[in-house]
Order: C-alpha cells, then sequence, then structure tokens
C-alpha cells in the first residue's frame, strides 16, 4: 500500500484513536515516571475532537444528494439517510420537549414484503415500490430507544418506544466515554499507584455492560459501558495492547457520561516491553518472496448494474446494514432460486476468565456495536488484489448525517484450482477444467479486533461462508512467568485469556420458492455383524428425518451429520425434492453455562442450528435490542416456543459456527488470520454436474515453467501433449 493508503484506508475508529502527540513528546515519557499535573492541564490531554458535544442544533445536512436505487432491495442511498433524520427531527420535535438532544442509532431500509419485491420483479418496470426505512433513535441523558418507520417521501408513519432498551453504543460515544474516563480524579488516582500520569499515553475501550448486573444496584436503568484501559509507549503507533493496565475498570453511563465509579481489582505492574507491528518499527524486511501479479487482461467476468451482481449463473442482490454490515438478497442460480436473504445476523464472543472485572467480557459485536458502523474502506492493493469492483455503503452518525463508507464491498474472481479433472488410463486421455469462485466481501474492526466476511461463490452451485478473524488480541497483564489459570502468557507480563467467538448465520431459504422442509440427515452403521443386515460389518447408510417443528439441533460428528433444506413442490430427473445441504463445519461447543447471565444472553449459541417459519419482525438471533438485554424475552429460545410448524413452509435457518481461541504466542502482537464458516452445497439441486458445459482450456499463456535457480521459463510442454491432453 501506499503511504496514503497506509494512512486512510480504514476509517477512524475511535475505540482505538490516540490524540497525536506533540514534537516534544515523540518520544513520551515512560511508564512509571511521575508526572506532576495540574487540573488545568486536563483537557490538553485529552482529545478535544471526541469531547462530549451535547448543545449542538439538530440542523439537515446540507449537503444534497442524487444517487437513485435500482431495486426495492437496495440500501438507502446518502439522500434517503438525509430525508430521514430529517423527517424524523421533525416528528421528535412535535411530540417531545424541545430541550431534549436527539440521537440516531441507525437508519436503514426496511425491507419491503417479498410478495410487493416479486411483484415488481415480474413487473418489468423500473418504478420501485414505496421506499421506507427502519429509524432507531433516542436522547441524551434518558434510557430508551423510539423505533420509527418512515416513509423516505411523506415521512413518519409510526413510533414505538421501548423505555427500558439501550440502543448499539455508537462509534462517536466510544471518544466521549474515552475522555470522561480519562479525566476523572479517581481514575486518575488510580493510575497514579500505577505510576502513570501521563493521561496522553492512555487508551479506554468502551465495552458493553455484558447486560443488568443485580449485584450493581449504580448500574440499575442505565447505558452501561464497563471499561478496561491500556498505555503507549514510546511513539503514537506504539500496540497499546502490549501495555495493559491491569485491575482498573471504570463504569459509565453513556447516557450522561457519569463515571458511575472505578473499580481497583489490585495492582500489577504494567508491562514495558514494546511488542510492535507496525511498519514504523521495521529496520528490515525480507527479500525472498517474489511478486505474485494477478491480472484479467480481458475485464472481469461479473456485471454489476446499481446493486445487482451477475457472475456466470449467479445472480444476487448485493445490501448493507449500520448492524449486519454486508446483506446478500435474491441468491439464485440460472434464474433458480435458492436464498432470499443471507446475513451475519450476530456474533458473541464470551471470555473464560472470572477474574477481576473480566468476568464482563461477553461482548456482542454485531448487536452491540455494528459491524456495518464499522466497516473498513478498503483499499486496492492491500485488502483486495486482482480486477476489483467496490461498493460504497452509508449509515448515519448520531446526529442523523448521512456517511458514506468508500469501498466497504470488495467484489472481484479468483482462481480455485481444479474443477473436476479425470485420466483415463486406457486412453491415456485427461479431461481437466479449471474452477474459479466470485469473492464478495467487507471487513470491519471493532476494537482491537478485525473481522473479515467473505461470501464465496463457486460455479458447481456452491456458496461458502467464510469469517477470517485477525488483529490484536484482547490483553491483560500478569505477573511474567506467572499467567491466569484462564489463559496463556504471550509476551513477558501479557497474557490472552481463552475465549471464543461465536457467530450466527440467517438463511433465509427460497430452493425453487418459498415452500421448503429442512432434512436432518445422519449417518448410521447397521447392528453388528450377527444381524442379517450386516453379516459383513460393512453396511452403513443415511437416515433422513423431516424436521416438522420449529427448534434446535445441534451438530453431531459421530453421525456426520447435516442438514438438507429441500423444495417441497419440484423434484430433479430421480424423482427427489430439489435440496441444498449445509454442512456444518467449524461448530462450536460453549462453555458459558446456560443459566448464567451471559449464557442466557447468549442462549442461540447452546444450538448450532434453530429452524424458523419466516417473520418479518424475528430479525436478530439474540433479540433487538442487545444492549442490556437479559435474554429471556427476545430472540431465537423466545421464538420457538410457538412451536408453528418448518414443514412446507417459507423458512429460516439460523446457523452458528465460531472459534475457540486459547491465544498463542504466534497470535501477538498482531494475529495471523483464524478462519471459520461452512459450505451451502447442491445436493439434488442440480440433475448433473453443472460444470459440463466449461471449454476446455490448456493455458500455457499464464503458466511457465520455473528453472535452476527460480527463474522462469516462457513456455512448457509435457509427454503427452500437456495437462489437458486431447489425443485428437
Amino acid at each position: 500500500c501506499s503511504e496514503e493508503a497506509r494512512d486512510h484506508h480504514l476509517l477512524p475508529n475511535p475505540l482505538t484513536m490516540a490524540p497525536t502527540l506533540a514534537a516534544e513528546d515523540a518520544v513520551p515519557r515512560a511508564l512509571g515516571t511521575a508526572v506532576t499535573l495540574d487540573e488545568s492541564d486536563i483537557d490538553s490531554q485529552l482529545d478535544t475532537s471526541l469531547k462530549p458535544k451535547l448543545n449542538e442544533e439538530q440542523k439537515p445536512p446540507a449537503a444534497s444528494f442524487t444517487e437513485e436505487p435500482s431495486h426495492p432491495l437496495a440500501p438507502l442511498t446518502p439522500g434517503e439517510v438525509a430525508a430521514v433524520a430529517r423527517h424524523v427531527r421533525a416528528a421528535f420535535s412535535e411530540r417531545d420537549d424541545k430541550s431534549k438532544i436527539l440521537r440516531f442509532e441507525s437508519i436503514e431500509l426496511l425491507e419491503p414484503p417479498k410478495s410487493a419485491v416479486r411483484a415488481w420483479a415480474a413487473s418489468g418496470t423500473k418504478t420501485l415500490p414505496a421506499r421506507k426505512a427502519l429509524c432507531n433513535a433516542y436522547t441524551v441523558g434518558a434510557l430508551g430507544v423510539s423505533r420509527f418507520v418512515v416513509s423516505i417521501e411523506t415521512g413518519v408513519e409510526s413510533v414505538e418506544t421501548f423505555p427500558k432498551a439501550a440502543p448499539m453504543i455508537a462509534a462517536e460515544e466510544f471518544g466521549e466515554v474515552e475522555n470522561a474516563v480519562k479525566a476523572d480524579p479517581r481514575f486518575r488516582a488510580a493510575l497514579e499507584k500505577r505510576g502513570i500520569t501521563d493521561m496522553s499515553l492512555v487508551c479506554v475501550d468502551p465495552w458493553s455492560s455484558a447486560g443488568e448486573w443485580a449485584d450493581k444496584t449504580d448500574e440499575k436503568d442505565r447505558h452501561i459501558s464497563h471499561t478496561f484501559a491500556w498505555c503507549r509507549v514510546g511513539s503514537a503507533y506504539d500496540n497499546l495492547y502490549a501495555h495493559p493496565i491491569e485491575g482498573v475498570c471504570a463504569v459509565v453511563d453513556i447516557k450522561t457520561l457519569e463515571v458511575l465509579r472505578v473499580d481497583d481489582h489490585g495492582v500489577v505492574p504494567v508491562p514495558q516491553q514494546q511488542c510492535n507491528f507496525d511498519r514504523t518499527f521495521q529496520t528490515e524486511t525480507r527479500t525472498d518472496l517474489k511478486p505474485i501479479h494477478v491480472s484479467q487482461p480481458e475485464g472481469v467476468s461479473f456485471t454489476l448494474s446499481g446493486r445487482q451482481l451477475k457472475w456466470h449463473e449467479w445472480s444476487m442482490v448485493v445490501g448493507f446494514s449500520a448492524r449486519e454490515g454486508l446483506v446478500l438478497h435474491e441468491i439464485a442460480y440460472a434464474g433458480r432460486r435458492i436464498l432470499y436473504r443471507m446475513s451475519l445476523a450476530e456474533m458473541v464472543v464470551p471470555y473464560g476468565t472470572p477474574e477481576g472485572g473480566h468476568y464482563r467480557k461477553n461482548v456482542f459485536d454485531i448487536g452491540e456495536y455494528g459491524l456495518g458502523k464499522l466497516a473498513n474502506s478498503l483499499e486496492l492493493g492491500c485488502d483486495c488484489l486482482g480486477s476489483i469492483q467496490y461498493l460504497d455503503a452509508t449509515v448515519c452518525s448520531y446526529l442523523g448525517e448521512p456517511q458514506t463508507i468508500k469501498n466497504a464491498i470488495c467484489i472481484h474472481e479468483e482462481d480455485d484450482g481444479i474443477l473436476w479433472k479425470h485420466f483415463d488410463f486406457r486412453t491415456e486421455r485427461t479431461e481437466v477444467r479449471r474452477a474459479r469462485k466470485l469473492v464478495v466481501s467487507s471487513i470491519s474492526t471493532v476494537g482491537n479486533y478485525e473481522y473479515a466476511l467473505y461470501y464465496y461463490f463457486y460455479l458447481d452451485g456452491t456458496i461458502e461462508t467464510e469469517v477470517k478473524a485477525t488483529g490484536i488480541i484482547n490483553t491483560s497483564a500478569c505477573v511474567p512467568g506467572h499467567p491466569s489459570k484462564y489463559g496463556a502468557e504471550v509476551s513477558p507480563g501479557v497474557q490472552g485469556h481463552i475465549h471464543q467467538h461465536i457467530f450466527c448465520a440467517k438463511l433465509d431459504w427460497a430452493v425453487d420458492g418459498d415452500a421448503n422442509r429442512v432434512i436432518e440427515c445422519d449417518t448410521l452403521a447397521e447392528p453388528a455383524a450377527a444381524s442379517s443386515k450386516n453379516p459383513y460389518g460393512n453396511a452403513f447408510y443415511v437416515q433422513e428425518t423431516v424436521l416438522a417443528t420449529e427448534g434446535g439441533r445441534r451438530a453431531d460428528p459421530l453421525k456426520e451429520r447435516f442438514w438438507k433444506f429441500a423444495s417441497s413442490d419440484k423434484k430433479n430427473h430421480v424423482g427427489k425434492p430439489t435440496a441444498y445441504k449445509l454442512e456444518p463445519t467449524h461448530v462450536v461447543q460453549p462453555f458459558v453455562q446456560p443459566f448464567a447471565q451471559s449464557g442466557k444472553r447468549a442462549a442461540f449459541a447452546q444450538h448450532h442450528l434453530w429452524v424458523t417459519p419466516f417473520d418479518a419482525a424475528e430479525r436478530f438471533p439474540a433479540g433487538e435490542y442487545m444492549n442490556r438485554a437479559d435474554g429471556t424475552s427476545d430472540g431465537l429460545p423466545k421464538y420457538v416456543e410457538q412451536h408453528r410448524s418448518v414443514e412446507d413452509v417459507d423458512l429460516v435457518a439460523w446457523f452458528s459456527f465460531g472459534l475457540h481461541h486459547q491465544p498463542r504466542p504466534e497470535d501477538f502482537p498482531v494475529q495471523p488470520c483464524i478462519k471459520a464458516g461452512f459450505k451451502l452445497m447442491p445436493s439434488g439441486f442440480f440433475d448433473r454436474n453443472p460444470c459440463l458445459d466449461l471449454p476446455f482450456d490448456d493455458d500455457r499463456t499464464h503458466s511457465t515453467l520455473v528453472g535452476a535457480g527460480g527463474a522462469s521459463s516462457s513456455s512448457s510442454s509435457s509427454s503427452n501433449g500437456g495437462c489437458c491432453a486431447a489425443a485428437e
């Protein structure tokens, strides 16, 4: 990446932003050096750009926007976001005290009914159904969230208030919380006990509260951030997570920015050793790796019209929301429907230590922060390699202003090795075709972690979802050589606690139509050899069971269990229902107790698969408003209490997968990507291999032989006429 790309390819993330050091502070004071700080100096050590702004006027954005949506499921344009904010402000002024200050959690498309989308597609008209938005808003200083349904053209249609709900934590509030904590005398006194008095070096991460705790009476009916702190040493680019300030947890009311208390769980020396990865600290780099160039001189094979993407036989609509981030709609192959909607609907990260304040690390990175709001602005050659097409995304600031994330979504093709091959030893003839895949991706930074979401579409009809976790592990301090039972030391005095990343994908199925059923498939062995069914001891088969009622199921590797989602109406050429199968790879066994607060809030993780009939109001596996949620009144366990049928209906699957992570020294100071995901594979959806029409292509033009010393020759041949010998 260029130097400009290096500084700007990510949107500013206030969770890890630090004030720029003045020239005289180019080498900041070492930790442990006591420095006298007068009260008059406090403001100079806070990032003034992130100070609370509670009295600004709520004015509509001045900018005008001309982008027009071309599909009913296309995300809101900047102009539409601005219009929604204006409508909500006007309605708010009419119904509430004008002295209250309005904040916006999110403004997103209210997806029209499926019937309206399909009627529009069948009509051939360019005139879209009436565009509507869903807006969550709240007021400064008070608990509660109001949900507005807004017509882009005519204004607010309805509003519902949830007085005990708390919104997602806004990116702007990250800095406000940090500054409030750093200015608090109790926090400063706790740091002074640890030899830290220079607040410009201190970074405070605003974790969510992990729910409402009965023994924390001062937190009752408040929107809480339970914070953790780190320091920088020596440079503005220094890895702050190498210097955890152990034991100090400030508790903040996000609504009022009041620091309710500062919990001090005991002094542990702050690790001093620098452990950096930024290029600033690279004194030399290796030179033995030659460049790999990816080129498509004839152009790409996909087309993008507005948000409608087509490639090979695939078609889909690329969406985006502030909460889920990248969303895909109307996924079809050769015009045949497979999925109406696919997204990463929730993610929970439970940490496994009961020590100090760390037991409250049980964060829902999607429901409590929003992957979409924290999406990166991707950079060519850094995040995406090859022939790339980008899509921007629009979210709103907490003032309701549209914010465009440039290049939030990346679309490109990749070679994927051999698709199929056979060598006939009798004719000495080889037939081989190469595979490729379409990649649609987005990357979000949530504090210390990056989550890179990739959707892969293969020529043979397979869909793969992959999440790559990278960034920096969350750290705490320990006595060098004596890490906690619940963690691993990754650098002297620095430990990472055991934790899990549990993702939940929401799959709104439409296999050859909306009427579908789910079939659980278990591989079973016939009884022992004495049985007449298994005289040789080798007999095993797949038993299929149609699931009739909504509920949760678990993967069973001892039975090689998978699930098929089948059409209720259409059959293939051998008389079986057309279907796709879900292979439950990378499933995670949660270790949080189901009865515990963290377990109840993440109850969806207790089953790997949930199946429910489609209900537009049932949007998220853990519920609509995750901050302060107790896990009992909303979410999948509540949904399935209705005992609805899931046989031959419009159904939704919720699949949980993830990472079980005991940190290693190799994960620090920056973690190589760890991958998790799953595949959706055609299982009787086609009558035969759908890739028999691929052309024979003996592509030697872009392939070379490597000779002695690693040099490449310009051409190659083999004794049988090439890897794909035709033997004409």
